[in-house]
């Protein structure tokens, strides 16, 4: 209990170490789970430990930080935190994230750099053996554009809150020049740029891959000072954006169990029913690609609502039968059975 206490304490010494602005007393308690009181007495604790330790006033609270970071001694990371590392950056690899891959390979050197000799001796075997022993499934899906030059600028009008143009190979005007106002970068199966035209009230997605001769403008343009990124890109499920529907789905029991631990939406409702199916709700646009994720639940999910995704996958159904009820066109004379 008292290590557990420990731990505790130093987590939350480095999250005060690594907040500019610093931290309130219910910012405390949030991070680490814990109520006022037991993160009042934490914070004396902490000074104590650390008597540089700033208050900051902030109206009618307090922030408090630890300026100049914390020694060494303390930031030492483990071997199951470098080995996730290692494997996020082989997960963006595999993917095709290049550029991104490269920064977190950057960000494991640099942090082993700073490591001392004597306990980075001491993981160095572990971790080897860890990262030899533990890979990343491949999974079939579009390699996302990485272009390092393109994101950076982006990246660069979103942090000035600058517009952006560009021509843009792709929607109603392939080849014509384009100005936005940029609200944030998407990654996914495909990677987007989140921004809004001229005086449309909603942003669209532009598609990296499509954006050429991208340049950052003088004129100040930010997104509204309401719009939650996280939240725009849960209304979808995956990029198409449209008018969402309220989808429920029926696992059935055979498949209950899996169903359960199974994330199909950030904002889902899950509930088992009381003949062992499990009921899954939430909403959402995208249907089409709904569709396609449901496909590789076979017969084991029933669509419940709405009415259109039950034809979209109809449709889908349709169409890839269509194509592939007959001998394939591409198939040569002396092609060999299929087993």
């Amino acid at each position: 209990m008292r290590h557990e206490k420990a731990a505790l304490l130093l987590e939350l010494a480095r999250r005060l170490a690594s907040s500019a602005e610093g931290l309130t007393l219910d910012e405390m308690a949030e991070a680490v789970g814990a109520g006022r009181r037991t993160v009042e007495r934490m914070r004396d604790a902490i000074w104590d430990l650390f008597p540089q330790m700033e208050e900051l006033p902030d109206g009618p609270s307090k922030r408090f930080r630890i300026p100049g970071g914390l020694d060494g001694l303390f930031q030492a990371p483990t071997k199951e935190e470098l080995l996730e590392l290692s494997k996020a950056a082989s997960a963006l690899r595999a993917v095709g994230a290049e550029p991104r891959a490269r920064s977190l390979e950057s960000l494991e050197r640099k942090i082993r750099a700073a490591m001392r000799s004597a306990a980075l001796a001491r993981i160095v075997p572990d971790l080897e053996a860890l990262v030899q022993s533990e890979t990343i499934a491949v999974q079939a899906g579009p390699r996302p554009f990485e272009d390092e030059a393109l994101i950076a600028v982006v990246r660069q009008a979103l942090m000035a809150m600058r517009a952006l143009r560009f021509t843009y190979e792709g929607g109603s005007r392939p080849g014509a020049r384009r100005e936005v106002t940029p609200y944030g970068l998407m990654f996914g199966r495909a990677n987007y740029l989140v921004a809004a035209e001229g005086d449309e009230p909603e942003p669209r997605n532009w598609r990296l891959g499509r954006m050429r001769e991208v340049e950052v403008l003088e004129r100040t343009a930010a997104p509204p000072a309401d719009f939650d990124l996280n939240a725009y890109a849960n209304r979808s499920f995956g990029i198409y954006q449209e008018a969402p529907d309220e989808v429920v789905l029926r696992i059935l029991p055979e498949s209950a169990e899996e169903a359960l631990s199974w994330q199909f939406h950030p904002t889902q409702r899950i509930e088992p029913q009381p003949d062992g199916s499990v009921r899954v709700s939430f909403r959402a646009s995208g249907l089409r690609e709904l569709a396609w994720h449901l496909f590789t639940w076979r017969d084991q999910v029933e669509i419940v609502a709405p009415a259109r995704l039950r034809q979209v996958m109809l449709d889908e159904l349709a169409l890839s039968r269509s194509r592939h009820a007959g001998e394939p066109a591409g198939r040569s004379a002396t092609a060999l059975p299929l087993p």
